[in-house]
């Protein structure tokens, strides 16, 4: 859908995964004019955030931000320290979570809503086939919503502003279905947590088991690149 200058202004955080894309591609359905935000946070490699710009162009975004927050500087994360990437997700919440990961991305794009007038603040975020985060629950984004209004210049004046989570309650083939449904090219997109630096995917992790699980729930071809 073809946004105008009178369209809503929404911030949408991409992350260059198949998730995050499919969220994209719903708030430009939805007819909102769309800007786009990334975080480089010293996530293992740089193929996802090299995704989330092709993402961003390929789904209309009106303009793409990256901003750097070095959470590798505190680690305790398999993504942001020198600890192993176990070959699938086990019992409990997994090494692969990033402390604060999803609040400081959030905040990060509450900034930039006000700044650009924006309401509207969507994320990928998924409560159904996901690895255990406990910033990717119902709970999580209600209590954010009630946060950003509390917080801001936007909320004391009465502009509300909602958090979406469209996927918060789709499986991943249903993620998949969808995401077809709107045209996109799911091969641009990155989700392994150690893919290489031409984005190709391990097979063996649990962002690779979970996508890989989509594809077959939804009953399509597989376009993931694999080493």
């Amino acid at each position: 859908m073809s946004q105008s200058a009178a369209s809503p202004k929404a911030v949408v955080l991409v992350s260059g995964g198949m998730d995050s894309a499919v969220v994209l591609a719903i708030a430009r359905e939805q007819g909102f004019d769309c800007h786009a935000l990334s975080v480089d946070y010293g996530q293992r490699h740089s193929s996802e955030l090299e995704a989330s710009r092709r993402v961003s162009a390929m789904l209309g975004a009106r303009e793409h931000k990256s901003v750097h927050v070095d959470l590798r500087s505190i680690g305790g994360s398999a993504l942001t320290a020198d600890i192993d990437v176990p070959p699938e997700g086990g019992d409990g919440i997994p090494v692969t979570y990033v402390p604060a990961r999803n609040t400081i991305m959030l905040s990060v794009a509450l900034g930039w809503a006000e700044v650009l007038g924006a309401q509207e603040i969507f994320c990928g975020v998924n409560a159904v086939d996901y690895s255990g985060y406990p910033d990717c629950r119902p709970a999580f984004v209600d209590a954010f919503e009630r946060l950003a209004n509390l917080a801001t210049k936007a909320g004391v004046e009465g502009r509300h502003l909602h958090i979406r989570a469209p996927l918060m309650h789709m499986g991943k083939g249903d993620i998949v279905r969808e995401g077809l449904r709107l045209g996109v090219d799911f091969a641009q997109t990155v989700s392994c947590y150690q893919a290489d630096e031409e984005g190709r995917a391990c097979a063996h992790c649990d962002a690779c088991r979970l996508r890989a699980d989509g594809f077959a729930a939804a009953g399509v071809a597989d376009p993931t690149r694999y080493r």
